[in-house]
């Protein structure tokens, strides 16, 4: 088989070409890719940095990807030809210590579609059946294929200890924050603090239910909050991945709060912090969230049940032929989230 597919063979080097495309193993299917989402860490191993992953050249990036189900290996039991499946790209062993755990995200033996191996920038992709979800007619490929970046958001909110009534402020709302505050308002928040310095998504964060939003260019985001009646920040969700707005968030945090640092940055970056003034006083618990361990199924059943709302996310479907601009130009990155289509 052949397939068009978006190759990374070189940093910051992207082609539009040809491919073979295997035959499916026993346990595996080849899904017919309709949409594919862009995620930062795509952006990372354009520049050359591993992302969350350690990953080679030539590689098919995507790993944000809904299709139809077009060929299936002899063993597998649960898809036919012709289903609507969204993907979990992370394949756990099921047999290290992490595993055995129950901490499958921590796996010794994970492989990721699109970051180890050939993902979903491509017209055909071959991957276990176990990596498939169905999705319900409702669900269109375009929504099917943030059901991967919103399983990640899902398990930040699982971690970021958000009670009903809590204020959450989210730093940084483009389509991770964007995802984050409507969890957040899911999982019982009632009042989201969006701090965004680009106008255009803090007017999309007051659309998907934003309290107030600040401009931290503009505003010094304590008086703002203070001026608007909220007394104490109850999480603080960062969603920028850069040392200045990490260190916004521990600042901001008020007394017992939670941090969740969710932004990826390069592997390098170091923050500062006061531990007796920001940690010791004030005993707030700063964590992190790593990928989307067995949480798609919660994600599906939330956007079919019409509880995200994600034509507000997605600001852009660029045709496969037309991606290689997406990592180039950097204007897309003022945008929301870019789906690349097929």
């Amino acid at each position: 088989m052949k397939a068009k597919a978006l190759v990374l063979t070189d940093i910051k080097k992207l082609e539009i070409m040809e491919i073979d495309i295997r035959e499916p193993e026993d346990d595996e299917v080849v899904v017919d890719v309709k949409a594919c989402g862009v995620c930062g860490t795509d952006l990372h191993m354009f520049h050359g940095d591993k992302g969350a992953f350690e990953n080679s050249l030539p590689l098919v990036m995507g790993h944000e990807f809904s299709g139809q189900v077009s060929a299936v290996g002899k063993n597998v039991k649960n898809f036919n030809i012709g289903d609507k499946v969204t993907v979990d790209p992370n394949m756990y062993c099921g047999h290290c210590r992490s595993c055995l755990k129950g901490q499958v995200h921590f796996c010794e033996n994970m492989i990721g579609y699109g970051t180890t191996l050939y993902g979903g920038f491509s017209e055909k992709a071959v991957v276990k059946e176990k990596a498939l979800y169905k999705l319900p007619d409702t669900i269109s490929y375009l929504h099917g294929a943030m059901v991967e970046p919103l399983a990640c958001c899902l398990h930040g909110i699982d971690r970021s200890n958000i009670r009903p009534g809590d204020t959450v402020a989210v730093i940084g709302l483009g389509s991770i924050g964007q995802m984050m505050m409507q969890l957040a308002l899911c999982a019982g928040a009632s009042r989201i603090v969006a701090i965004e310095p680009i106008a255009e998504k803090r007017n999309t964060a007051e659309k998907l239910g934003a309290y107030i939003t600040i401009d931290p260019t503009k505003e010094d985001v304590k008086e703002a909050c203070k001026k608007a009646g909220i007394e104490a920040l109850d999480t603080v969700i960062e969603c920028v991945g850069r040392i200045k707005t990490m260190e916004m968030a521990v600042d901001i945090a008020s007394n017992g709060a939670t941090v969740m640092l969710f932004g990826l940055t390069p592997p390098e970056s170091k923050i500062t912090l006061l531990p007796l003034e920001q940690i010791f006083k004030k005993e707030i618990y700063i964590t992190g969230s790593f990928i989307n361990p067995l949480v798609s199924q919660r994600v599906i059943d939330l956007i079919a049940g019409g509880r995200i709302n994600l034509d507000a996310v997605i600001t852009d479907t660029i045709p496969i032929d037309n991606a290689v601009e997406v990592f180039e130009n950097d204007e897309y990155r003022k945008h929301g989230k870019i789906v690349i289509t097929f």
